[in-house]
């Protein structure tokens, strides 16, 4: 047996030319990739068309992130996937209650030492997918009229990634108000990818209850509708609350300066402070007291 794969080789060289291939070990997949959703089945699809070795060695390894990692070896399941994956028909990985870390390539490997190719291998590309959650969703109150505005709409848990839609009154709003008539009034763009709505300036027409859909190719998920409304900028209701404020300070100032000249906020003397009174001549000084509340006689007159 130690010279059987050589004299094959020599009798497909020289006897069977387009034989050769069917003495050499050879590969296939139903689908090399499959998309499942997560919690689910799925099956990554490894078959032996043809083979020469009666008990080729097979393996299974995960590469992610350049990373690579046995996940079938010597007959076990390896890794995180062990005690919910299996190999089913000898080649073909089985992997139970799918997980979003299950994402990745699976690189199915068969050593045949009696045959001519001693070696084969297939790669397949697995997508678990993840339902979007409920997103995010701001909505600015209220905006004046000619302001710009910004509505947020975001979630994190979606794979692939969600692709966001807003709505208005349950019409889908386009990517760009211009490309659509029915809302050339406005001046929107929305980017689908990070779920954010633009305002340059929004007018009456803008106002309304907007939500936004969350959605990939596991399904879609929106947030609850919150009202936009848009108001008039009163001009001249602000002037005149301007000139109201103006008005009042100037007559504020003006009261303040009539009352120092008519000496309303002249400094009062602090209480036992002893003055003269320069009105009289007769020589008599006088001390105010707070317990006797008025003047009290100080000194004799001097003759």
């Amino acid at each position: 047996m130690t010279y059987f794969p050589m004299i094959q080789q020599l009798t497909c060289f020289l006897l069977l030319p387009a034989g050769c291939a069917v003495m050499a070990v050879d590969l296939y997949s139903v689908n090399l990739n499959p998309v499942v959703q997560e919690y689910q089945r799925v099956e990554l699809s490894c078959v032996i068309r043809h083979t020469n070795t009666n008990n080729p060695r097979i393996e299974w390894k995960k590469i992610r992130n350049g990373d690579t990692s046995y996940v079938y070896f010597e007959t076990l399941i390896l890794g995180d996937l062990k005690n919910r994956a299996e190999i089913k028909g000898g080649s073909s990985l089985v992997i139970h209650n799918t997980s979003r870390t299950d994402n990745g390539r699976y690189r199915c490997e068969v050593a045949a030492p009696e045959d001519p190719k001693r070696f084969a291998e297939i790669t397949v590309n697995l997508t678990v997918t993840v339902k979007p959650i409920v997103p995010q969703c701001r909505v600015p109150k209220s905006v004046p009229v000619g302001k710009s505005a910004v509505l947020h709409c975001q979630e994190s848990e979606g794979y692939p990634s969600s692709v966001y839609r807003w709505y208005r009154n349950s019409d889908a709003l386009p990517e760009d108000s211009k490309a659509n008539p029915k809302f050339l009034n406005s001046s929107f763009t929305l980017n689908i990818s990070t779920g954010t709505l633009a305002f340059a300036a929004v007018n009456k027409g803008d106002m309304g209850p907007y939500y936004c859909i969350a959605s990939n190719a596991a399904g879609s998920a929106r947030c609850e509708a919150q009202l936009l409304e848009v108001y008039d900028l009163n001009i001249a209701g602000i002037i005149g609350g301007i000139l109201v404020v103006v008005l009042v300070l100037v007559l504020i100032t003006v009261g303040i300066c009539c009352a120092y000249r008519k000496g309303y906020f002249a400094n009062s003397r602090p209480n036992g402070q002893s003055y003269k009174n320069h009105s009289k001549s007769d020589g008599v000084n006088y001390l105010r007291t707070s317990d006797e509340g008025d003047f009290r006689h100080k000194s004799s007159f001097v003759i």
